[in-house]
């Protein structure tokens, strides 16, 4: 059985996570901003469950809440960075503060994290980093583009940690979820405050009293958490695993945009080339 760190477990998918791998056996260290919404998972579990109070923009308090859950639990052999906000906003509208608050919670939090635990994962030999990303990586919607921004920079620095660790039997698994029944648009969506009648109908369309997408997300937290449960366990994981029927959808589309636009452009992106000089 294994140690797990997961961030953001108060609800949604992380809580859900938490749960599934403790069912499973594992040990888990629960981390939340309030870790009295922790309490019933770890009175259900003594001995294999704690709660942890963490804020992942503080860095200094995510190396010692680490080294809390190592001294309870023993070494972390899997790091969850599921943490994070949603913010909506044109890119007109974005108050810069919010964005690198965001910044701060999607991506710098999951790397402090990560730093932090590679050391002893690196003596070991072994580990599995999870860091949960989004569809919106891929293909951001109008009103979505720091969020995008923010997960596909956590997806990017994801690709390079790969690269770096796995000769060093580390494996790094990026998860993007699709649209799921948690309570992200309520708890966890933050947006705009100061709207421009201009973007009403691009990125207004997906503002929070605008959007009747929520409560209708065809995903499941708990299948989900139980997917993922199974892919650390297992000896073969994949760099990527998308979540969710539209997930699948989407990225299909996205896959098949982006080959047919390099098809097409493929001879002006060629005649960049330096032309060889010909011999007299």
């Amino acid at each position: 059985m294994s140690n797990w760190f997961i961030t953001g477990c108060s609800a949604g998918l992380g809580h859900a996570l938490a749960e599934r791998a403790l069912h499973a056996g594992h040990s888990v260290a629960l981390t939340a901003r309030d870790p009295r919404t922790l309490e019933p998972l770890v009175q259900s579990f003594p001995g294999r469950a704690i709660g942890l109070q963490l804020d992942v923009r503080d860095h200094h308090r995510a190396v010692e809440a680490l080294h809390e859950a190592s001294t309870a639990l023993g070494p972390i052999d899997v790091l969850v960075n599921n943490a994070g906000h949603g913010y909506r906003a044109a890119i007109e509208e974005g108050e810069l503060d919010r964005v690198r608050d965001l910044f701060e919670t999607n991506f710098l939090g999951p790397i402090s994290l990560v730093q932090a635990v590679l050391p002893y994962m690196r003596e070991r030999q072994s580990g599995t980093i999870v860091n949960v990303s989004s569809t919106a990586a891929f293909t951001a919607a109008a009103g979505s583009g720091f969020y995008a921004a923010s997960k596909a920079a956590l997806e990017l620095a994801s690709d390079a940690l790969r690269a770096e660790v796995e000769p060093l039997g580390i494996k790094v698994i990026v998860v993007q979820p699709g649209g799921f029944r948690t309570e992200f648009a309520g708890r966890s969506l933050q947006q705009s405050e100061s709207p421009i009648s201009a973007y009403a109908e691009t990125a207004g369309r997906r503002r929070k009293e605008t959007d009747s997408t929520h409560g209708t997300q065809p995903g499941d937290p708990e299948r989900a958490a139980s997917v993922l449960v199974e892919l650390v366990d297992s000896a073969q994981a994949p760099s990527r695993i998308l979540l969710g029927s539209d997930a699948v959808q989407l990225g299909q589309q996205q896959a098949h945009t982006r080959l047919s636009d390099i098809q097409e452009w493929a001879g002006t992106s060629i005649s960049t080339d330096i032309v060889p000089s010909s011999s007299s």
